[in-house]
């Protein structure tokens, strides 16, 4: 492997680590509060917002296109949030009718724009190698804010806010970050991927769901270099093929 090559996987390689932290904690509490799509429909959501700010011309003003999807995806949140309170019986449906309706309503707002293809390629898989230092720097502060109100949230003096509106605003935030760093997919990927395959574990889930999703990350981008393939598909597939392996080598019964 050469330097330029190196140069570009070791940031797109930080880049899945940051998004990691967050979502690892997150997709084992999407798993156990039975709301699957709730990231792909947050995530859809927030990439909504960020076609807006294309069609506002609003690209060359990185902070207001930050304010725009964030507010996106906090709107989604409140509704996914009500739908959760309101909704319980069949919040799954209604979650995965606002990800077609969140992603139906993007495809319509780019229908006239003739890079279409491109952008919703891009919020789709992503450009993981292509992320800029700054972009690195201020996901790593955002991913240590959303840490540290997570804890808050988790002790037990606060349990009714994370089981209400605060789960999901921290989800959307994390979420929002994530989107634009490695696309829809990798999102969902990084979710449920590592979460699935540990979910029978009581000791130690944390440490392998973070293996399996460093590892998943590692062999994609090195497949992705080697073989010139699209990054983001490639590790989207090696994660799940990390995340089935660990399964079927994890034996619950010995895990008491």
């Amino acid at each position: 492997m050469n330097t330029i090559e190196l140069d570009i996987l070791l940031p797109a390689f930080v880049a899945g680590l940051l998004v990691l932290t967050t979502h690892i904690p997150l997709g084992m509490r999407v798993l156990a509060r039975g709301v699957i799509f709730a990231d792909l429909a947050v995530a859809q959501i927030a990439g909504l917002g960020l076609v807006l700010a294309g069609l506002l011309h609003l690209t060359e003003h990185p902070p207001l296109v930050q304010a725009l999807a964030a507010a996106s995806a906090l709107l989604g949140a409140a509704l996914l949030a009500w739908i959760d309170h309101r909704l319980p019986d069949i919040k799954e449906a209604c979650i995965g009718l606002s990800f077609v309706l969140a992603a139906s309503g993007g495809i319509l707002l780019m229908s006239h724009d003739v890079h279409a293809g491109e952008h919703l390629q891009d919020l789709l898989v992503g450009q993981i190698l292509w992320v800029s230092t700054n972009q690195l720097v201020a996901t790593a502060v955002l991913s240590a804010l959303l840490l540290a109100a997570w804890r808050w949230l988790s002790s037990r003096q606060h349990q009714a806010e994370l089981a209400g509106f605060g789960f999901y605003a921290l989800f959307a935030l994390a979420v929002t970050a994530s989107v634009q760093l490695v696309g829809v997919y990798l999102v969902f990927a990084s979710l449920i991927v590592p979460a699935l395959a540990t979910y029978r574990l009581q000791r130690w889930r944390t440490a392998c769901a973070t293996g399996i999703g460093v590892t998943g990350y590692a062999i994609g981008l090195l497949l992705s270099a080697w073989f010139d393939l699209p990054s983001g598909a490639a590790i989207v597939w090696a994660m799940a093929l990390c995340g089935g392996v660990a399964a079927l080598l994890i034996n619950p019964r010995k895990e008491a």
